[in-house]
């Protein structure tokens, strides 16, 4: 081999890595493996092919195109993407034979036949494609991890550039082999996500039926990452008949947050029920208790307690332990914070003596208790956070309850890192 063949050789691997270091890089730009993967299609094109696409199974083995795309976009038909017909059970056509378990397949123009020619609606809908792009030759192959076919990527070339060789084979398997990796991974992430938050919202309580009072909560979990949480609310009766409002964020992102906040909870419950003392009293033995059985927890708590006769008049009691403070909304809209009776978490000096605090509560008023996901956005002060939930409750203070909880939700968790819990008690208008 001569000089110039040495350098030309060096050069073709230089580009190959160069174009898997690229479709690496746009494979993790994004959280959504569908969208790496049309960024995929729009590297290879044309660097590698002239033109591409991309099909997946879904989890009942449904496909779908996901990409097409073109050197020359104008060719490419109006509605190149969505369902595709069902994968024949026995493998005609070269998709189907890749989907059941063969390839990467390396086939020239002369191995594809027309589009009259067909076995099956999959093999004629490629078929009437191929017709229309065109093609001097073309790779078939699977995206398979973890032994499983997530579906297919097809690159074809036209006439005009050097032909797709056996030796193009293994690239196209690493290139296939690292799209099949990542869809493999987003797709395991959903369902870690899916898990976690049926395990979350399985240990969160059912809310009491009060008469006269309007109480609904919300749990959701981070937009990001696949992790349980910590939050937690409650609310029920005690037997002297106050209803208790309880909100609390366990220290933590993991399973073990997740169960050390269903034993703080109960916990809670036991002690409350047990001694009905004011709120500063209960959290103090609530800490201690904390100390003694979960050494090392830390953790934010709002204890409260309505008190009044069914037709009012209402007063909140209540102590926090570096939690939020409430969020008091009055019928006519106007809003601010509870921000007495502020104590250092659980977990911190659990023997200190605790303050409470009272307030009226005007008929119609709402009583929002909500962890700190709903506020805290990166690189952002927390004040801005508690400025913009006081001016989104204002905005929706004459909205039904559920419907302001679902828009708070919508308007200012969408993009939350942490998970969400709130919970809201609306009292009688008269």
């Amino acid at each position: 081999m001569d000089d110039f063949d040495v350098d030309v050789a060096l050069q073709q691997a230089l580009d190959r890595l160069t174009l898997l270091n690229d479709i690496a890089d746009a494979l993790s730009s994004t959280l959504d493996a569908v969208e790496g993967l049309r960024r995929v299609c729009r590297i290879v094109v044309p660097r590698l092919a002239d033109w591409v696409m991309a099909d997946l199974l879904d989890e009942e083995g449904r496909l779908e195109r996901i990409c097409l795309t073109h050197h020359d976009p104008a060719v490419v038909p109006a509605d190149p993407t969505g369902a595709l017909p069902e994968v024949p059970a026995v493998a005609t056509g070269p998709l189907s034979r890749v989907l059941l378990g063969a390839g990467p397949l390396l086939l020239s123009a002369e191995d594809v036949p027309t589009a009259d020619q067909a076995s099956d609606a999959l093999h004629a809908v490629n078929l009437e494609l191929f017709a229309r792009l065109g093609g001097d030759n073309l790779i078939v192959a699977p995206l398979r991890a973890r032994r499983r076919v997530l579906g297919a990527f097809t690159i074809v070339r036209h006439a005009g550039r050097p032909a797709l060789e056996e030796a193009d084979l293994a690239l196209v398997e690493d290139l296939t082999h690292r799209i099949a990796l990542a869809l493999d991974n987003a797709r395991l992430h959903r369902e870690t996500q899916k898990i976690a938050e049926r395990l979350q919202r399985s240990l969160l309580p059912e809310l009491p039926d009060i008469p006269g009072l309007e109480i609904t909560a919300r749990y959701a979990p981070a937009a990001t990452g696949a992790d349980v949480g910590g939050d937690w609310y409650d609310s029920f009766l005690l037997p002297r008949g106050d209803t208790t409002l309880i909100i609390g964020d366990v220290t933590g992102h993991d399973l073990r947050a997740a169960v050390t906040m269903s034993q703080l909870r109960n916990m809670l419950r036991g002690i409350a029920c047990d001694r009905q003392e004011p709120p500063a009293k209960i959290l103090r033995r609530f800490d201690m208790a904390v100390n003694t059985l979960s050494e090392h927890t830390t953790a934010t708590c709002i204890y409260a307690l309505l008190r009044g006769p069914s037709g009012g008049p209402w007063q909140l009691h209540w102590a926090s332990a570096g939690h939020p403070p409430p969020l008091l909304i009055t019928d006519q809209g106007d809003t601010h914070y509870l921000e007495d009776a502020q104590g250092l978490l659980l977990g911190v000096r659990p023997a200190e003596e605790r303050a409470d605090a009272r307030h009226p509560l005007q008929p119609g008023s709402t009583i929002l208790l909500y962890t700190d996901g709903l506020l805290e956005r990166r690189g952002e002060d927390l004040d801005n956070g508690l400025t913009r939930l006081r001016q989104h409750a204002a905005a929706l203070h004459s909205r039904p309850l559920d419907v302001l909880c679902d828009e708070l939700l919508t308007g200012l968790a969408a993009d939350s890192t942490d998970d969400v819990a709130l919970l809201a008690l609306r009292l009688p208008t008269t």
